[in-house]
């Protein structure tokens, strides 16, 4: 047995030993960003840590490439994830790299500032740098159906924007307050980020308009154009290796697909059409 062992050691080339292939880990940011309990798959700080960590911790790893497809979400998730890379990548000393999918918008533009660069698809979408509330009010049509709307709170501004009751000047007004606070937080994060490299006006960088991923470049808000493979084998030589990072799932989680077990199917549908929504804004 043993002297199958060192006949088999003895075959392996030593060179590979001793100078093994780089790795690239490929860390997938797919889905609306947000907690879990509003989207279906949300992409949120809570379901990503494990594969952050995992990431960083592949044998021989010499960079990690984000692969983004992101319409957007929430900021707060948004800026922790990006925080929570940026921390390792400093931490262990390995360089991150951003690759826009089909979109990289909002939210989904935010996570890719993590990268140290960033690239995209020349036909990506990326951009959207803004906020948004968007919702429906539906006073007249509780009226015609007969439908007495009745609210009981304590405080006064408790039942601000009530879809069922007309909207008041003041909230609509600290509706937009919150948003324009959320918007000038944005706007600092990239300019933090990507600093001298933008190039456009800002009025136009910031005003909410996407790009595909050649004009994305030309404003400076990604590095070029480019796939994930062909970039990382021009940084890290023709040998590289992908690990890609996968979630694991549960014997349970598994066999009951993505919807948990308390979860009812009308909440899962409501879900997927809320996420829909979402990537139906960029055509998707």
């Amino acid at each position: 047995m043993k002297k199958a062992i060192r006949n088999l050691i003895a075959k392996l080339p030593i060179d590979s030993l001793a100078n093994p292939d780089p790795v690239v880990a490929i860390l997938p940011l797919e889905g609306v960003i947000g907690a879990s309990g509003r989207f279906s798959n949300a992409i949120n700080i809570a379901n990503l840590e494990d594969n952050i960590k995992s990431a960083f911790d592949v044998y021989n790893v010499k960079a990690v490439a984000l692969e983004i497809n992101s319409p957007g979400g929430s900021p707060v998730q948004s800026e922790r994830i990006v925080m929570r890379i940026r921390e390792l990548s400093e931490e262990k000393e390995i360089p991150v790299y951003a690759f826009a999918q089909d979109v990289a918008a909002s939210g989904g533009y935010m996570l890719a500032l993590a990268g140290d660069e960033i690239y995209a698809h020349k036909a990506s979408i990326v951009g959207s740098i803004g906020a948004i509330n968007a919702g429906f009010g539906f006073t007249s049509a509780i009226e015609k159906l007969g439908i007495e709307r009745r609210v009981y709170a304590a405080g006064d501004n408790k039942s601000i924007l009530d879809p069922f009751k007309p909207e008041v000047e003041k909230d609509v007004k600290m509706i937009k307050g919150l948003l324009k606070e959320v918007h000038e937080f944005f706007k600092e994060f990239v300019k933090e980020a990507r600093g001298d490299k933008l190039k456009g006006v800002q009025k136009t960088l910031f005003s909410g308009l996407v790009w595909n991923g050649e004009e994305a470049a030309k404003l400076g808000l990604i590095d070029g154009v480019g796939d994930l493979r062909s970039v990382m084998k021009e940084k890290l030589g023709s040998d590289v290796k992908f690990k890609r990072i996968k979630e694991e799932k549960g014997f349970l989680k598994g066999m009951l697909g993505m919807r948990s077990a308390n979860q009812s199917i009308a909440d899962e549908i409501v879900k997927s059409l809320e996420t829909r929504s979402e990537w139906g804004r960029f055509g998707l």
